[in-house]
């Protein structure tokens, strides 16, 4: 049984946050059409995002997927040189099947602001019309292709990061994995609120799954359209489950206290710190699932992504 939202200790601005929508009354994704929860979707993130003039510059660019070209924006410091910027590649959250670039604009913005590199925001294709692997498809396409063309967008190919929040942060995983497999070295991973395992039940998806923004049956309804049950410990989903976890680049893995993703967030943490790797994880107090990209209404976001600034410019430097 989930747990009492009334009864947790919430923080005071994530409490607010889901008063707040309980007074909207949001009707749940399952029983919207997919253009519709996108739609829901947009106005949340408009509603919680935080807007600021950060020096940042930015560029649409169309790369090659195996569906068709893929678009990308790419966020750029104005203070960074003109050739040769390291980049992390950023797919951002939504359950495979909800949100875009332009949800996770302001996010984008800052994590470049922060970190004083590029950000390279890819709109892969959502399910259920695209169903696995196309996702993972994409991800890897554009990494492929900024690891061999990079340059030619003023990056640096040799210094490359993954990154991404919730399905994104699946995506940033994956990728990590794939990266090594093919001889591309990345310089660390972004994971924020990872979805990593599709089939163990961990206890922080009974505890927090009815109350705390993503639900249980929200998971179930991108899981549902994203894919089949019998494709569900195949490692390109459930990165948890991959054969082999070591040699991969530096991990930041954020997620809130109070999120149905925080077991196995917990968990892909220490099987890649058991495997040799470095990895870095930092459950926040009091925050749901989401709270990363809500820095309008959630204080906490702007020290997540402080965090993350200073890492991804570690990892460069290195």
């Amino acid at each position: 049984m989930a747990l009492d939202p009334n009864i947790v200790k919430l923080d005071p601005q994530a409490k607010a946050l889901l008063d707040m929508i309980a007074l909207v009354e949001r009707i749940p994704f399952s029983e919207l059409t997919p253009s519709l929860a996108r739609a829901q979707f947009v106005e949340l993130c408009r509603r919680t995002r935080k807007t600021a003039d950060w020096a940042v510059t930015t560029s649409d660019h169309m790369i090659p997927g195996p569906g068709g070209s893929l678009k990308t924006r790419l966020f750029r410091p104005r203070s960074a040189a003109v050739g040769g910027v390291p980049v992390l590649l950023f797919f951002h959250g939504g359950g495979f099947c909800i949100g875009d670039i332009d949800t996770h604009d302001p996010v984008c913005r800052q994590l470049a602001d922060e970190a004083q590199c590029a950000v390279l925001a890819v709109d892969y294709r959502l399910a259920p019309e695209h169903r696995f692997p196309a996702a993972v498809d994409d991800s890897h396409a554009v990494l492929r292709f900024i690891s061999a063309e990079g340059a030619g967008l003023g990056l640096d190919r040799n210094r490359i990061a993954v990154g991404g929040d919730s399905a994104g942060g699946n995506l940033a995983a994956v990728s990590a994995l794939f990266a090594r497999d093919v001889g591309i070295r990345l310089a660390g991973q972004l994971l924020i609120y990872p979805a990593t395992d599709w089939v163990t039940p961990y206890q922080s998806r009974e505890d927090y799954g009815e109350g705390f923004l993503l639900t249980a049956e929200a998971i179930d309804w991108f899981g549902g359209n994203y894919i089949d049950a019998s494709q569900h410990n195949d490692w390109r989903a459930s990165p948890i489950f991959a054969p082999d976890l070591s040699r991969l680049a530096p991990a930041l893995v954020i997620c809130g206290e109070c999120d149905p993703l925080l077991d196995e967030s917990r968990a892909y943490s220490e099987k890649l710190r058991l495997s040799g790797n470095d990895v870095q994880f930092h459950p926040y107090p009091g925050m749901i699932h989401g709270f990363f990209t809500m820095g309008g209404v959630i204080a906490a976001a702007d020290n997540a992504i402080a965090r993350s600034g200073e890492f991804l410019a570690s990892v460069f430097r290195s």
